[in-house]
């Protein structure tokens, strides 16, 4: 009796691993009647989000210490690099000061306008997708 018992149970073996997984999970008393298999996990990516060019703009009329006001208190840069930058708008036409998130942008560019108009500046500042 004992030798037909492990017969069987070799048998059994043999069976089950040439079966499907999910004729073995029921043969094996699983009652769920789910898959073996693997769990796959998605996992979603966030973009990030596209960044803006600010830019000053040359005109004949905005005084270059006025250019240079906007450049410090808004963009944060020294003396020097305001006063560089201020070069650059006046012999180039335009300069970027600025790579930004959309609303930072749209809020500087703002800002710039509100100063410029206050003064009677025509000092344009503007953005775009970079």
């Amino acid at each position: 009796m004992t030798n037909f018992r492990l017969y069987k149970h070799q048998t059994m073996n043999r069976i089950l691993v040439n079966m499907p997984l999910q004729t073995m999970n029921m043969s094996m008393g699983d009652d769920d009647g789910g898959d073996l298999g693997i769990a796959l996990e998605t996992r979603t990516r966030t973009k990030k989000p596209p960044l803006y060019k600010v830019m000053l703009l040359n005109d004949d009329y905005t005084p270059m210490e006025f250019v240079v006001l906007v450049l410090e208190r808004f963009f944060s840069m020294t003396h020097a690099q305001a006063f560089e930058i201020m070069l650059t708008v006046h012999k180039k036409g335009v300069a970027v000061v600025g790579v930004f998130s959309h609303e930072i942008a749209e809020t500087k560019v703002t800002q710039v306008m509100d100063l410029a108009q206050r003064h009677q500046h025509p000092l344009q500042c503007t953005m775009e997708k970079e």
